[in-house]
């Protein structure tokens, strides 16, 4: 369904396409980042809906950066378009068998076994010489549908890859929650037994919203690890789940445009933070944070919201 915030993302995506040829490496290396993990946070904001919290989103995040870079390394894969759409699968996958368990719980129990699931792939990937151990892997130069752009035309082309991506998964997201199952989250989050006496699994639809959670995290996997050029375990650390927590809070979830909004804004000033205060950079986003919740318990997107209710 073609409504008006699919017309906004795809204007908004003209102008970072037009920006491109505009902005330096600096700010469009940062912009693909932040892009890349907003993909993770539209996840978040899925399962947020339905009332519940992931800490443990960096198990699928490192999923998808892994199964890249592991298949460039040990398949040859260098096509990035191809590398998305496998560690998107890979992660999918990986979100469907944990969501069999996942889905049969709710509140704290569904946080804290989501971050011990991140926690074991961690373990998994820190104790591995065959996957790098703490260093990581480096990431092989990728192509793009057969081109092999170099330096400055390789950061444009994986900036542009990533908008193209964020664009599709916005859309994608954007008509499912206005689709009938989409809409069950309020219903679910609010009276569960009320949905399963309207002949709808809970379960069914929990399970769903952590396997399509789980393909975003995959693909902003990806796209980081082709941005950044590297792997390490440090992507599926419970410290990289609870950045997108962060980053969900202060968003919020009213709109599929405020994960990339959020993320944007978090990246920008982490990123100048630690230039000129790397001493502090933690508490400037901690006080950033504490301040969004005492003053917009709904997240930055809900100043829109207010603005549009005219209050």
């Amino acid at each position: 369904m073609w409504d008006r915030t699919i017309f906004l993302l795809c204007a908004i995506f003209v102008a970072a396409v037009a920006g491109a040829f505009v902005m330096p490496d600096w700010a469009i290396f940062l912009a693909t980042v932040a892009v890349a993990k907003a993909l993770v946070v539209l996840g978040l904001m899925i399962l947020w809906r339905t009332g519940l919290v992931s800490f443990g989103q960096a198990l699928y995040f490192g999923a998808g950066g892994y199964a890249a870079g592991l298949a460039g390394l040990w398949l040859g894969l260098s096509d990035a378009v191809l590398l998305v759409v496998f560690g998107s699968v890979i992660a999918a996958i990986l979100a469907w068998v944990v969501g069999l368990l996942l889905a049969r719980y709710r509140e704290i129990f569904f946080a804290m076994l989501s971050l011990a699931f991140s926690m074991i792939l961690y373990g998994l990937l820190v104790n591995t010489e065959a996957l790098g151990s703490t260093d990581g892997v480096n990431i092989i130069a990728p192509t793009f549908l057969g081109y092999a752009p170099l330096g400055a035309a390789q950061v444009r082309a994986v900036y542009l890859l990533t908008m193209a991506s964020g664009l599709i998964a916005a859309c994608l997201v954007q008509i499912y929650l206005q689709s009938t199952i989409g809409q069950l989250a309020g219903p679910i989050r609010d009276n569960e037994i009320r949905v399963e006496y309207l002949g709808a699994s809970a379960r069914a639809v929990i399970h769903l919203k952590v396997v399509i959670a789980g393909a975003l995290a995959g693909a902003g996997g990806v796209l980081t690890a082709l941005a950044v050029g590297h792997i390490d375990p440090e992507m599926a650390y419970w410290t990289t789940s609870g950045g997108f927590v962060f980053v969900t809070i202060l968003a919020g979830t009213g709109s599929v445009i405020a994960p990339f909004l959020g993320s944007l804004l978090f990246e920008t000033v982490r990123s100048f933070a630690m230039v000129y205060t790397p001493e502090t950079w933690q508490l400037m986003l901690g006080s950033a944070l504490l301040l969004t919740i005492l003053f917009f318990p709904g997240g930055l997107w809900s100043l829109f919201e207010r603005r549009r209710a005219g209050v």
